[in-house]
């Protein structure tokens, strides 16, 4: 995956590209946060659709996690057919946030951004490039089509969240190791969520 010269390389690097689009309407739209984070980062929205979903005030209202899945499958489909940019369509990319919520959300993530930036980096990077990177991509589509799902199994969302957020963080940092722990939430989730229903 070709890489732009101002793509976020951390988490720290996307929060405050995410906070620079935020503006100051009172509303953030999906076009907006995608539009900061660039339109042919597949790895930062990935990012961000996991950041979401952890973020207090922001994932636990009703519908978000599902439309962020919609929005990792769209995206991430869209990388496996190797479009160079990244398209949703506008009842998805104008759909929106309480700015005020989306601010606190990035003001709580830092602390544990700044924690996870310094155990990440460039490793084992076969993971992430070429075929890896497409497998990735399945994975992470899989655990999207699940969200709504999980909206009705208390605390799975969080877990789908960490995923992809953990996903997101491997294609940005280029962490392979990461890639691997991305996958070991996603089969601890999957477990969780399936015992759950069928309980």
């Amino acid at each position: 995956m070709e890489r732009n010269h101002d793509d976020p390389t951390n988490m720290q690097q996307l929060l405050n590209q995410i906070r620079e689009s935020a503006g100051s309407s009172g509303q953030v739209s999906v076009n907006d946060i995608l539009n900061g984070v660039g339109e042919r980062s597949f790895g930062p929205v990935v990012l961000v659709a996991g950041l979401i979903t952890l973020a207090p005030l922001i994932g636990d209202i009703p519908g978000v996690p599902t439309i962020l899945g919609m929005i990792v499958v769209l995206t991430l489909g869209q990388l496996l057919f190797r479009r160079r940019s990244i398209w949703l369509p506008s009842w998805i990319s104008q759909r929106s946030v309480p700015q005020e919520k989306l601010l606190k959300g990035i003001d709580w993530l830092h602390k544990p951004a700044r924690f996870l930036d310094r155990w990440t980096g460039p490793r084992l990077m076969f993971l992430v490039d070429g075929p890896g990177l497409y497998i990735m991509a399945i994975i992470c589509m899989a655990v999207a089509m699940a969200m709504p799902a999980m909206e009705v199994v208390p605390f799975s969302a969080n877990g789908a969240g960490a995923a992809l957020m953990a996903f997101g963080l491997a294609i940005v940092a280029r962490d392979g190791l990461l890639a691997i722990v991305a996958t070991s939430l996603t089969l601890v989730t999957g477990w969780f969520v399936i015992t759950s229903l069928a309980g």
